[in-house]
């Protein structure tokens, strides 16, 4: 722990060094304006008071020494309004397809600052493996990732991955840096997070950050060890008429797998039996999973305005335009599973039957496994945006663009296997285009549809198309959204749900395209804290994991209905408030067998906040609940590093509790945290999210981080 506090010290010390340097639009100034996020000096007596600060009037008077210099121009991007211009900082992240981006805030609050795993921060949580850094699963169907550019076999690590879609890209008028540690357990068993962020503008429309994460646990459990790295780092100009993002992400997954508890009830029943939660017999004891990733991108495109633009125009973003874009990414994804024999066997729940291995076959050696997965991917898009009018307009913007992906997939091949060949390697290109309409009537509705299709190639025939709008209504100024969205795609298998080739499990199959109909309806009133939300899925052939972890697809169709309720209540007391958030999620699927979901899963978040010492010391105490009900919660198989549709046994109906006091003091977010505090209090001990994986026991948890802007 002590080197992890050196290394967060030397961290500060760099950052707070770096931040010395002020750029020189952000200089301070005497009756200054904050148009277009920037503050104008007032003239000297040496400066000419008529000239203009912005424009290229701007001159400096004429010395011997002194060489003519235009001042620094402030933000001047048509991604943003001037709301977005003028704020100290913000964060957003690209689309990967068409000249848009999708602005959203720092996470600076302390607010939710209790829930740092990532796979709790949304909705109702996750069924996952009980230790931070293991596979997860979404407990709604509808929180799933439809189009991730991860390759399958990654999946159950998604809500830890760094991809192109979720790289963060920052404006900051100063540097802005932020530090974390997070740490829980007993050293022996202890579980960590460090995250490094740090993002500084060169100029008002250049900048470049640096993300870093790394975290894990020891684990409780034998054999259970994790430690996940994200590591990203981007280049983002978003200019008058030029915009540019580009970076590089790294992911890094090591995993232990025990593959669960040899008997449930050394948990449910004899927990005293075991002096030590690490002397619970576990199925396997030296298998372990890797994940890794590397990928390089470049988003550019380039403005050319229809109408006349004079330096003193911010943007043109209100002038007639066409954008010409092009997006280049290189990815590599690869996956290894090793384990042995002799480090597979367990005991069955009854003494009087033989030991057996944990999987059934071993089709190369008889010995161990060393089994490994790569997928590259190469794509290339040239697209084209039109601005009619404005690019708040009745028609605000046309996208249109045309793909090529290459994409390279390697196994091990068993028909190869006898002529000592390396394996197999599979190219695919796939060929699509695709385009976007979207726009504004008024401030009051909003409409956008989008389409791709793959007219040959690999994917031949695969089709994506949606329609979204959404209507603000104002009641005394405040408003509320109605929002609608009718979705249809009909996609391709993915390449290992068709090819599988291991030590443990083998498959060839011909699966016919999946197909899916959704449509979402929402409410949102902000000034009350609700959000509502329906959703209705149609899935005919959907695609699953089997009770032997082996891909099915369903001949048929099944629907999935979901409701889903956020309620923030805050009711002010003097100096004080109480606050009560909801999140409710109901669900019911046509075919539990094919898509298995919890009938009702709750999220509630109960807490006091208050003033210790005003604008300097704020805290909230209170707890946190999750709870869902019974059902056949998800199996998992390490091999093939994908959760399964089990029907052995059915989980849930047990309450998680979690005590916790956050407190903003000044810049500086502060958690202490007593998790699963209901710990064997009430008689049930069916922690179980996932078949035979208990979660953690009772343990504290502590942690800080600190946001520094100079």
């Amino acid at each position: 722990m002590r080197g992890k506090f050196l290394i967060l010290i030397s961290v500060f010390c760099f950052a707070a060094a770096s931040a010395q340097t002020v750029q020189p639009w952000q200089q301070p100034s005497s009756g200054s304006s904050r148009g277009g996020g920037v503050s104008s000096q007032r003239p000297t007596d040496e400066e000419d008071e008529d000239t203009p600060f912005f424009g290229e009037g701007s001159e400096v008077p004429e010395q011997d020494t002194v060489k003519k210099r235009r001042p620094k121009r402030p933000l001047e991007s048509y991604h943003f309004d001037f709301e977005e211009r003028v704020r100290e900082n913000m964060e957003w992240t690209i689309d990967r397809y068409t000249n848009h981006i999708y602005v959203g805030h720092i996470d600076t609050l302390q607010n939710n600052f209790q829930r740092q795993y990532p796979f709790m921060r949304r909705g109702v949580g996750s069924a996952f493996l009980g230790n931070y850094g293991a596979p997860s699963r979404w407990l709604s169907y509808f929180d799933d990732d439809q189009f991730s550019s991860r390759p399958s076999f990654a999946d159950a690590w998604g809500a830890y991955l760094r991809t192109v879609e979720t790289m963060p890209f920052y404006n900051v008028k100063k540097p802005f840096s932020q530090l974390g540690y997070v740490w829980a357990g007993q050293r022996m068993r202890q579980e960590e997070d460090f995250t490094v962020i740090h993002a500084q503008n060169i100029t008002p429309s250049t900048g470049f950050n640096v993300n870093y994460r790394s975290f894990g646990t020891r684990g409780i459990y034998r054999w259970q060890a994790t430690r996940d790295k994200v590591f990203s780092a981007g280049v983002n100009h978003t200019g008058k008429r030029y915009t540019l993002h580009a970076g590089y992400i790294h992911n890094k997954v090591y995993n232990r797998e025990n593959g669960g508890l040899v008997r449930d009830d050394d948990v449910l029943v004899d927990i005293g039996e075991f002096e030590q939660d690490e002397d619970l017999p576990m199925r396997m004891s030296d298998p372990k999973n890797w994940v890794k990733s590397n990928t390089y991108f470049v988003t550019q495109s380039y403005g050319l305005a229809l109408r006349r633009v004079t330096e003193q125009d911010f943007t043109i973003a209100d002038r007639p335009a066409v954008f010409l874009g092009h997006s280049l990414e290189y990815s590599r994804w690869a996956r290894k599973y090793e384990d042995t024999f002799d480090g597979t066997i367990y005991s069955p729940p009854e003494p009087t039957e033989p030991d057996s291995p944990y999987y059934d076959n071993w089709h190369f050696n008889p010995e161990a496994s060393r089994d490994s997965l790569f997928e590259g991917r190469l794509s290339n898009r040239i697209f084209v945006q039109i601005q009619p009018w404005n690019r708040s307009g009745a028609i605000g913007t046309i996208d249109a663009g045309v793909g090529m992906d290459v994409r390279r997939y390697y196994q091990f091949s068993p028909d190869q296997y006898l002529v000592g060949s390396r394996g197999r390697d599979v190219k695919e290109t796939e060929y699509y285009l695709y385009a976007q309409v979207d726009g504004n009537l008024s401030r009051y509705f909003s409409w956008k549809a989008h389409g791709q299709v793959h007219p040959f190639g690999a994917a031949e025939g695969d089709m994506e198309v949606c329609a979204e709008a959404a209507m603000r209504l104002f009641v005394k100024q405040k408003p509320m959204t109605l929002s609608g969205r009718v979705s249809f795609s009909t996609l391709d298998p993915t390449f290992w749900e068709e090819n599988f080739s291991t030590n443990h499990f083998i498959w060839n199959n011909s699966f016919g395209k999946e197909k899916e109909t959704r449509i979402n309806v929402g409410l949102e009133i902000p000034h009350i804290g609700l959000e509502a939300r329906i959703n209705q899925s149609v899935l005919t052939d959907k695609i699953y994991y089997g009770p032997d972890a082996v891909p099915l697809q369903n001949s048929g169709t099944v629907s999935v209905t979901g409701v889903y309720i956020r309620e923030d209540v805050k009711i002010p007391i003097k100096l004080a408030s109480v606050n009560f958030n909801h999140r409710v999620q109901l669900q019911w699927s046509g075919n539990q067998q094919v898509v298995p979901v919890p009938m009702a899963a709750i999220y509630l978040s109960y807490f006091w906040e208050f003033n210790v010492v005003r604008d300097v010391l704020r805290l909230q105490v209170g707890f946190d609940a999750r709870y869902n009900t019974k059902y056949y919660a998800p199996g998992y198989n390490p091999a093939v590093g994908q959760f399964y549709n089990q029907r052995e046994k059915e989980l849930g109906n047990y309450p998680w509790v979690d005590l916790f006091v956050n407190a903003k003091w000044k810049r500086m977010r502060i958690i202490i945290k007593m998790e699963h505090l209901n710990d064997d209090m009430f008689g049930s001990r069916n922690y179980f999210g996932v078949l035979h994986y208990p979660t953690n026991r009772r343990v504290l948890k502590l942690g800080l981080s600190w946001n520094m802007y100079d």
